[in-house]
């Protein structure tokens, strides 16, 4: 089939898409070239592009100058536990907003999307001095209960359940499905990539976070990768940008796993979610 696309106008988008992949790349090769340099390399002037011999030390002397077994591992349990409790209350309350009939409901699905654009700055102060008087600050518990519920993945989760014929709703209460059931066994598989989409973009999210860890942690037990790595600097001697560099890799390169595995699946949300 003959695209009527011009070829001069091809070129052009091309030229852009290129441009803007570079613009995107460039930051983490230099974070990968830098994470292998020398402390002298990481200030010569003017600037080396890449390293002479890699320094795979670099990584090994980070992993060992503090515990950073124990900030992954912190990561990997609140990031996750936060993504399965916000995916769980938005398919819930997705489907609340999406198929049942209560008084006030639109009126409140308005409230939440109200929190979209409500910066967490903002509410902070009176959330922090809420888990002290309950005496939860510094445990894992004041890293994840805040964000219990997500107002994104409520919307999502209602949209993608709005684009479900309400037939296939109808067919599983006569067969007897409950509300459960038609959320878990009949509606997952249609509105499952975009589930899986939101679950990555909030593992992201709060594998990143770095302003609320610092908020409500004093120690490093229950301190998360991001704060481990803000701490890598020498007393007296500037940021040693190797091992800084070296640890965002260490930071950085989960995300990059969890996004290649998932690509798939968001792609397909957005598309099905186009197409409906």
């Amino acid at each position: 089939m003959k695209s009527d696309v011009h070829p001069t106008l091809r070129i052009g988008a091309i030229a852009i898409l290129v441009l803007v992949a570079v613009v995107e790349v460039t930051p983490y090769l230099w974070m990968i070239a830098t994470s292998l340099m020398t402390w002298t390399e990481t200030t010569a002037i003017p600037p080396t592009w890449w390293p002479d011999t890699p320094q795979w030390a670099n990584f090994q002397e980070v992993w060992t100058s503090a515990p950073f077994l124990d900030y992954v591992l912190n990561s990997v349990f609140i990031a996750t536990a936060i993504a399965i409790i916000q995916a769980l209350l938005s398919c819930l309350a997705g489907y609340a907003f999406a198929r049942l009939s209560f008084p006030g409901r639109d009126a409140l699905f308005y409230v939440v999307l109200a929190c979209l654009i409500i910066p967490a700055q903002v509410r902070f102060v009176s959330i922090w001095l809420l888990l002290d008087q309950f005496e939860l600050i510094n445990t894992y518990t004041a890293q994840i209960l805040p964000h219990a519920a997500s107002a994104l993945g409520i919307f999502l989760m209602r949209q993608a359940y709005l684009a479900v014929p309400q037939e296939t709703i109808d067919a599983a209460k006569i067969d007897g499905a409950g509300t459960f059931r038609i959320i878990f066994q009949v509606l997952m598989p249609t509105v499952g990539p975009t589930l899986i989409a939101f679950l990555l973009f909030s593992f992201v999210y709060h594998w990143n976070d770095y302003f609320w860890p610092l908020v409500v942690t004093l120690d490093e037990s229950v301190r998360p990768l991001p704060l481990g790595v803000a701490m890598l600097r020498e007393q007296g001697t500037g940021s040693r940008w190797h091992l800084i560099m070296a640890g965002n890799v260490i930071l950085v390169a989960p995300l990059l796993i969890a996004f290649i595995l998932a690509q798939k699946h968001i792609v397909r949300a957005f598309t099905l979610t186009s197409a409906k």
